[in-house]
């Protein structure tokens, strides 16, 4: 049965993919900068034969055919880059590269992918369709890679029928999955807002425009955005997360910056959102006599998963770990860029168990002391490929 020889070989692969994770992890690369990471995967598809292009500089994107390769067509994908952190974990494989670190995970889907590829090219006499291997770059930073490998062609030549990807879960328990149709994670964008006017001495605030007094306004007003504006069953946030200005104790500073971010997990009020945050900003700015410079940087929209693609993949998840294994995944204010894919075609983001109490693994991602437990490397490789030759959509 194909469901238990790929358990079988992923069971039996999984310390090289071990290795493999800790290798990634010793080294990673920041967002679009991830060029060892590209070699080191286009050495190993070169080594099992699998055909790869590289696009949008780092990313690479393998093709395997199985039997009747035009019946079915499935893209599955990994991320590859790391984040800005200083890792804090005192383990062998710690970053080698200091102020960087594999602090989301990326470094498990990429050995994951790498592993469901090899499993999926070693049984391919045994299953149907066509299977498109996406390594992705720059997750982590506007405009997305997705977005960027998209302009480029990643769903044409052949096109999917569907695309699937997954992502660790900090709090979820190792040898669990879960799933969950319709949104799941938030759009985001970047706002940036710089505030001037006349600065001056601080013992003297009628002669100047105190841009202190007028950001420190425009923080508490900005709240109404959610508070009054949206529904209420549509969960959205506006964080204001940096305040620059001033530099001593006695001069009212003639500019000050503003930065944030907002989620949002509805397309339509997102946009009606940002024209809010416009019209609130630059009226009460110009009301306290300031200027403003507003620079709304549209990021990554809402992960859309696909209800029947869903459904299936759920299913299909039951069969290979258990019923009892698999839950319902939460909604999520966090983003992904898979959102690009899931508004092109039917999309299905899970999620795979990666903690574990008893061994102190519970640290969140995006943290200096995150990790995983690694008996969840086998579940990922194993459900990725079992999935790669059976969700027919």
């Amino acid at each position: 049965m194909l469901k238990n020889k790929i358990d079988q070989l992923a069971n039996q692969y999984a310390p090289a993919f071990i290795d493999i994770r800790q290798h990634l992890h010793a080294n990673p690369e920041l967002s679009y900068k991830e060029f060892e990471t590209s070699s080191f995967i286009q050495k190993k598809l070169s080594e099992w034969n699998i055909p790869f292009t590289v696009k949008a500089t780092t990313g690479v994107v393998g093709l395997i055919k199985g039997k009747n390769p035009g019946k079915r067509i499935i893209a599955l994908r990994a991320d590859m880059d790391a984040l800005p952190i200083r890792e804090e974990n005192n383990v062998p494989y710690r970053s080698k590269n200091e102020g960087v670190m594999h602090a989301c995970g990326h470094d498990v889907h990429t050995s994951i992918l790498l592993g469901a590829s090899k499993i999926l090219n070693e049984l391919k006499d045994e299953w149907e369709g066509t299977v498109k291997l996406i390594f992705q770059p720059g997750e982590e930073r506007n405009p997305g890679g997705a977005s960027l490998l998209i302009k480029e062609g990643v769903l044409e030549d052949p096109k999917p029928q569907a695309i699937l990807g997954l992502h660790v879960h900090p709090g979820l328990e190792v040898g669990k999955l879960s799933f969950r149709s319709g949104v799941v994670m938030a759009s985001a964008d970047e706002l940036y807002f710089t505030i001037k006017g006349k600065g001056g001495h601080a013992a003297a605030p009628h002669t100047t425009v105190d841009t202190i007094l007028v950001a420190s306004q425009l923080i508490v007003a900005l709240q109404q955005v959610i508070s009054r504006n949206r529904n209420p069953f549509s969960p959205s946030v506006l964080s204001i997360t940096s305040f620059q200005g001033g530099y001593t104790t006695n001069v009212i500073p003639s500019e000050v910056k503003l930065m944030g971010t907002f989620r949002a997990m509805d397309e339509t009020w997102r946009y009606k959102a940002h024209e809010l945050i416009r019209k609130i900003s630059t009226e009460l700015v110009h009301a306290m006599g300031a200027e403003l410079d507003l620079h709304i940087d549209v990021g990554y929209p809402v992960v859309l998963n696909d209800e029947q693609l869903n459904n299936i993949a759920r299913s299909k998840a039951e069969e290979f770990v258990g019923k009892e294994n698999v839950s319902e995944t939460e909604m999520r204010m966090g983003s992904e860029d898979f959102g690009y894919y899931t508004h092109l075609m039917p999309g299905c983001f899970y999620r795979l168990g990666v903690m574990n109490v008893e061994k102190g693994i519970t640290s969140g991602v995006h943290t200096p002391t995150f990790n995983i437990d690694e008996s969840a490397i086998a579940i990922g490789i194993g459900m990725m490929a079992w999935l790669g030759t059976s969700v027919d959509l």
